[in-house]
């Protein structure tokens, strides 16, 4: 199981052996290719075929199977080779391909894994594109939605900070907060009453009491004061008579 791993994730591993830069060329690089320590190398291949029994390179096109090819060389830096499937002499499925910078060997992606590379790289960096706008959106019920960026706090903070004005309540906040209060004072009259600035607060039944008279007290003062115009009456006496003019 290792093994196929290792294969599986041949695009992120590289192979070099310091001991064949110095001669690496067009016709030593197979054979640097071939180490039996490289990871890219299928010892299975014809070339191993071939390098067993001392033929040429020439042969591999008489035979069937996966063939490793030199397909293009700029010495001393560049080397490219093909891995392949050879079905005929004149007919071969290309595999995958190889190329050796300074010594170094490294796997040439295919286009699907780069497609899917780029691909992720690219929604990726959307995503943290919109996680970052969205760190930096507000919200509040009476402004709404805005954008507060770290620019703004920095020259918030260069700035004197100068008074900020209370914004005053929307509509919505004070037609919701009367309501709330009307609802609260039915369910929890107030106990205490200040009828005037600066003065004590009354408990409210003694302003009710103040406010509405006894009913025997109306009833005494209202007897009292007939009382007083029966008296004045009494005093005054019958009317005097007046001389008749003959």
């Amino acid at each position: 199981m290792a093994a196929v791993d290792i294969r599986d994730n041949l695009l992120g591993i590289s192979w070099v052996d310091s001991s064949w830069i110095p001669i690496l060329n067009s016709g030593s690089v197979l054979d640097y290719f071939s180490e039996r320590s490289n990871p890219f190398y299928d010892r299975t291949c014809n070339n191993e075929v071939v390098k067993m029994q001392r033929l040429t390179l020439e042969h591999l096109n008489q035979m069937v199977g996966v063939e490793y090819i030199l397909l293009h060389a700029q010495e001393p830096i560049l080397f490219i080779i093909r891995k392949q499937q050879r079905q005929s002499p004149t007919q071969v499925i290309p595999l995958a391909d190889y190329y050796i910078i300074a010594g170094v060997i490294y796997q040439a992606p295919d286009l699907g894994s780069v497609i899917n590379s780029r691909v992720l790289t690219a929604v990726h960096g959307i995503q943290s594109a919109f996680d970052e706008a969205m760190s930096y959106c507000r919200y509040h019920p009476s402004k709404g939605y805005w954008w507060h960026f770290k620019d703004h706090e920095e020259q918030d903070k260069v700035k004197p900070k100068a008074k900020r004005k209370e914004e005053p309540s929307s509509i919505f906040q004070r037609q919701r907060v009367d309501a709330l209060l009307l609802d609260l004072r039915q369910k929890f009259p107030p106990k205490f009453v200040q009828q005037k600035s600066g003065e004590k607060p009354v408990p409210v039944d003694q302003t009710k009491k103040e406010a509405e008279p006894i009913p025997e007290t109306v009833k005494s003062e209202e007897k009292e004061t007939t009382k007083n115009v029966q008296q004045i009456v009494s005093t005054k006496g019958p009317p005097e008579k007046r001389m008749r003019l003959q």
